[in-house]
């Protein structure tokens, strides 16, 4: 039985590769193993030593849509999850092309993104380049949560001094003055309201990555009374189906339409 209880109906010889990396991608894959699907995650390689995912999995990439396509077709894929992260925007538009092309009915399974309550402080901007163009005059010590790909877009802030907390080690370019923190979520508010003191934060900089696991920053910053600068998400395919939901796609490879979800939720708070 699939956990929580949740049943995705009889299904044999079917086929379900789910685009993974995300918390939701493994809730997925823990739901519908064991069952009567074969489930394949795909992990895109980024990050070192990741946590694996019952079922089987790949990691890698497929050398774009047309790749993807034929490795749909090769491994008679017959249905495709979409629960890669938010800012993954290449890859949700090469799955909603190698479904166009395979045939395959697409899903997309994305976390909510994240919307501002009373007392936060956000300013809103729809790149990294945008948000370090921000930073000036907001802090002069930047918790900077945005993952270990696209320092280079501060790098040349040579004032500010940078905390990243990211899995792996990020490379250069990188700012100047710079600490790393290698840690994996999901963190407290007890834990985010301990760095933002021992490190004296007076700006928080993130992805509206939206979920739980990283939420917890937000209720520190809003506490603390520092500004948070948000990196809105990219734009995703037109016409691709969208949940929030596994248990909704559970019902969706039952044979369910899928229900759009409300696409906004609010940040955790204490």
């Amino acid at each position: 039985m699939p956990a929580d209880g949740m049943h995705a109906g009889p299904a044999p010889g079917r086929h379900v590769l789910i685009l993974g990396g995300t918390t939701e991608a493994r809730r997925l894959a823990e739901a519908l193993e064991p069952g009567p699907y074969r489930v394949t995650t795909s992990l895109a390689g980024r990050v070192g030593a990741p946590v694996l995912p019952p079922g089987g999995t790949r990691i890698g990439g497929f050398g774009g849509p047309d790749g993807l396509a034929a490795w749909i077709t090769a491994h008679g894929v017959t249905h495709l999850v979409d629960a890669t992260h938010p800012f993954a925007e290449r890859m949700s538009f090469n799955a909603a092309r190698a479904a166009a092309v395979s045939g395959v009915p697409l899903l997309a399974l994305r976390r909510p993104g994240w919307t501002a309550g009373p007392g936060d402080d956000w300013r809103s901007t729809d790149s990294l380049a945008g948000a370090a163009a921000l930073l000036p005059g907001l802090g002069a010590r930047v918790f900077l949560t945005t993952g270990r790909l696209g320092l280079h877009h501060f790098a040349h802030l040579t004032e500010p001094w940078f905390l990243v907390r990211s899995v792996d080690a990020p490379g250069p370019p990188a700012p100047p003055r710079l600490e790393v923190l290698l840690a994996r979520g999901p963190f407290t508010l007890d834990d985010e309201r301990e760095l933002l003191a021992r490190h004296r934060i007076d700006v928080l900089v993130t992805k509206d990555s939206g979920g739980a696991a990283t939420a917890p920053k937000l209720t520190a910053a809003r506490e603390a009374g520092i500004p948070v600068v948000v990196v809105r998400r990219p734009p995703v395919p037109k016409g691709v189906a969208e949940t929030g939901a596994v248990a909704a796609v559970l019902r969706w490879l039952a044979g369910e339409q899928p229900h759009e979800p409300s696409r906004r939720t609010p940040p955790a708070t204490a």
